[in-house]
């Protein structure tokens, strides 16, 4: 977006490659890591919503991460792979302004339901006696829809100060407030997860058994490398330098925060948690029963 103009009816796209070759590798590279994200995220949605023995607070926050992660990748990835394949680097302004709306209710949806899922981790390791009191179904639709809700009205907020930047001259004050607020409420919710953690990890180094320790640790370290992964990606995309950004940077960086976490999370809860896989395992051999 290189200016403010109401008048803009188009925007150009960055591209990865000038060459054909070059773009019909990245078609294909990135047609392999959506279909990946739409099965792993597939599965687990599937596995988790078919299997009893999966609903349980910590598996419906897992399948509303997937639903996100689902989410955020299909606003991005599709529209690139079009642009690749037939050489096309224009965008409406229309388009742009729902690729940027439903990308941020994705992610910022996915880094609340991510601070609840910290609460759930901590409530399970600190107060398991009274788990099942605090985290009842209510409780979790609760918190869950809060979190859809709270990246609803965030993406509402951020468009809508951009159609507000482009009709009305001298809105630096309230564009101004509006980051400050935003920079509060997710910094509130970092340090919500670090501290949280922190308790956590404190509980559990006092388990005396070996064995304890093990399974606590196993079932927060996946919740706790997905949200190093959003994190990271998130905090180098927003706090690097702008003075040395180039497109290529730029582009590399997009990838890195909209692309990866939305197909590895569905790999990194999978390979430490027993229960999923053998509801996995489950789902993938009446799957192939059905085709026999």
């Amino acid at each position: 977006m290189s200016n403010n103009s109401s008048s803009i009816t188009q925007f150009l796209l960055l591209v990865f490659a000038d060459m054909r070759e070059l773009q019909l590798l990245h078609f294909w590279l990135f047609l392999g890591i959506y279909l990946a994200a739409l099965l792993g995220n597939g599965l687990i949605i599937t596995a988790i919503a078919c299997d009893h023995h999966l609903h349980t607070p910590m598996y419906f926050f897992l399948l509303n991460l997937s639903l996100l992660d689902l989410g955020s990748i299909s606003t991005t990835v599709p529209k690139s792979m079009a642009s690749s394949l037939w050489d096309t680097r224009t965008i409406s302004y229309g388009g742009c302004a729902a690729q940027v709306f439903w990308f941020l209710f994705f992610v910022s949806s996915e880094y609340y339901l991510l601070t609840v899922m910290a609460y759930d981790r901590y409530v399970t390791i600190c107060k398991p006696l009274h788990y099942v009191t605090i985290m009842d179904s209510r409780a979790c639709i609760k918190m869950a829809a809060a979190a859809w809700g709270s990246g609803f009205l965030n993406a509402v907020l951020h468009v809508g100060q951009q159609h507000v930047g482009a009709a009305v001259l001298h809105s630096y004050v309230r564009k101004a407030g509006f980051t400050v607020v935003s920079l509060c409420v997710a910094c509130g919710c970092f340090l919500f997860l670090v501290l949280s953690y922190v308790q956590i990890f404190t509980v559990v180094l006092r388990i005396p058994s070996e064995q304890g320790r093990h399974k606590a640790f196993s079932t927060c370290l996946p919740h706790v490398a997905v949200v190093s992964l959003f994190a990271s990606s998130a905090m180098f995309a927003y706090l690097k330098s702008h003075s040395s950004s180039s497109p290529a940077l730029n582009l590399v960086v997009a990838v890195l925060y909209a692309v990866v976490p939305p197909a590895v999370n569905p790999l990194i809860y999978s390979m430490r948690n027993q229960e999923l896989k053998e509801a996995l395992k489950r789902l993938i051999r009446c799957l192939l029963l059905q085709q026999e």
